[in-house]
């Protein structure tokens, strides 16, 4: 193996779990298309890596084209399927046992699936915990934009969980 394929193959470990969950996001728990975009996500980081210039981050930039590449499965997917069918479930305040808080899980994703695609990429950085400064890097927006935007995306998170 070249320097090339043990440096891919490291960032690959390190990474995968990252991304993987991210296209979880995307896809609202489609497993086998969050995969395949996961794998394509990495295709492109190999094709690309020799460009890597090191201004931001390495996982920013893997980020980056995670984002990216799940962005233009939406759109492929939205051309698709003009109306996507969401069932309504309800929601207590008071969630204790494992089913309620899987339901209200499934019920944030769907939610999440409703924001636009920048404030879905917004959101899905923020709940993998990336500061939000790098959230701005990879999104290209100002940090001041994403502190508000966040906030008001979690407040329309939050109406929508509860069926506001």
């Amino acid at each position: 193996m070249g320097s090339k394929e043990i440096t891919y193959q490291k960032i690959y470990e390190e990474n995968y779990s990252k991304v993987m969950r991210l296209c979880m996001g995307y896809t609202v728990g489609d497993e086998s298309l969050a995969k395949d975009l996961t794998q394509e996500t990495f295709i492109k980081v190999w094709q690309n890596l020799d460009g890597f210039r090191n201004e931001s981050g390495l996982s920013t930039w893997i980020y980056r084209i995670c984002v990216n590449t799940c962005l233009a499965e939406i759109r492929r997917a939205r051309k698709k399927d003009k109306n996507l069918q969401i069932d309504n479930l309800q929601v207590s305040d008071s969630v204790d046992n494992a089913t309620e808080k899987e339901d209200m899980l499934v019920r944030l994703y769907e939610c999440i699936n409703k924001l636009t695609s920048t404030n879905k990429a917004i959101i899905l950085l923020e709940l993998e915990g990336l500061p939000q400064l790098e959230i701005s890097e990879i999104m290209g927006i100002k940090h001041e934009a994403i502190r508000t935007r966040i906030h008001r995306i979690k407040q329309q998170l939050t109406k929508c969980v509860h069926n506001e």
